[in-house]
């Protein structure tokens, strides 16, 4: 009778005592904002995330995070996550601000507009795939058209304090989506 108690990972480095990696779990559905919370409407993305994160609290398949990174710094929030939502501002001037915008994430780069979070969005997940990390196979992308993602300010427009409500609501939608179709 063998009453050996199994090794538990180490909660940091993920490898057991006898240095075998943990068996790796798909991380819960992402749900991140993006932005930056001293520029006026590019805060929108942080702001749809503050409001859902009571929302999806207690769900185990969604997490939601927010940050100001862009470009590469992406990877650590995307890697090994079943599916994504990214949300954030953008500024096109073909919309009126507040218009939801929906892009394929392939499409992105080709669609213009002014968003340096978003910039390279498939590029990156292409190299993480290239690189061997497991991305997300689903990404959707929710973008607001802002009014003003440049002026040093901690509330957003009046445009975009309106559109917050609608951007939420389709954030979670989206959300509910994602999750239910993994």
């Amino acid at each position: 009778m063998n009453l050996a108690v199994p090794a538990k990972p180490d909660p940091v480095s993920g490898e057991t005592p006898d240095h075998t990696p943990a068996p790796a779990s798909p991380r819960p559905v992402l749900l991140l904002g993006l932005g930056n919370d001293i520029l006026s409407d590019d805060a929108i993305g942080l702001e749809v995330a503050r409001a859902l994160r009571g929302v999806f609290a207690h769900d185990p398949r969604i997490e939601v995070r927010e940050t100001s990174e862009m470009g590469l710094a992406l990877l650590d929030f995307l890697t090994a996550r079943r599916a994504a939502l990214l949300v954030d501002a953008i500024q096109t001037g073909a919309v009126p601000p507040g218009t939801l915008l929906e892009p394929d994430p392939a499409d992105w780069e080709a669609r213009g507009g002014c968003n340096p979070h978003l910039l390279g969005v498939a590029a990156t997940l292409a190299l993480g795939r290239r690189c061997g990390l497991p991305m997300p196979e689903r990404v959707k992308i929710l973008a607001i058209e802002a009014a003003d993602p440049f002026t040093l300010g901690t509330t957003l427009t009046p445009a975009l304090r309106a559109a917050l409500p609608a951007a939420v609501a389709r954030a979670r939608r989206l959300l509910a989506e994602l999750a239910d179709s993994l």
